[in-house]
């Protein structure tokens, strides 16, 4: 069980490697990509900056209260920073579990829980040439903290 961050690329293959288990009947994963829009602007490209060890301990929060409530067999979480582009994967979010309705809650929380809680900037890079920071976190300790710029 971990959750890391990264500015390597994700091999989605690679990580789900980290999921076998012998009583696993069920493996449920999510990609995020980097898409092309937000909130009806053009987006041209992607930057994520962490505070590392700190979205690695709240991650690995998250990681563990899903194993004890879906009682999963294997969990694990990766998200990259740095400069991503369109169709890039920006996070990815694998489990097992004995059975297919824990793996996809589970899968969902995991997600859900990372996007809230994590203290994770992203600035968003748009075609027309702006650009602004956005914190992902909106519950949790890192909720409304400042972007990197202004820390």
């Amino acid at each position: 069980m971990q959750f890391r961050i990264t500015a390597d690329s994700i091999s989605a293959p690679e990580r789900a490697q980290s999921l076998q288990h012998a009583q696993a009947g069920a493996c449920a994963t999510f990609e995020g990509w980097v898409r092309n829009h937000n909130e009806g602007q053009a987006v041209a490209s992607l930057e994520y900056e962490a505070y590392a060890e700190l979205a690695e301990a709240e991650g690995n929060r998250i990681l563990t209260e899903a194993r004890e409530k879906f009682d999963l067999l294997a969990v694990e979480a990766v998200h990259r920073v740095g400069h991503l582009q369109i169709g890039d994967m920006a996070v990815w979010v694998g489990v097992a579990a004995a059975h297919r309705g824990p793996a996809f809650d589970a899968c969902r929380l995991i997600i859900d829980e990372l996007k809230a809680r994590v203290p994770i900037w992203k600035k968003e890079h748009y075609v027309a040439g702006a650009s602004a920071w956005i914190n992902c976190a909106t519950k949790g300790n890192f909720a409304g903290a400042d972007s990197p710029q202004s820390v």
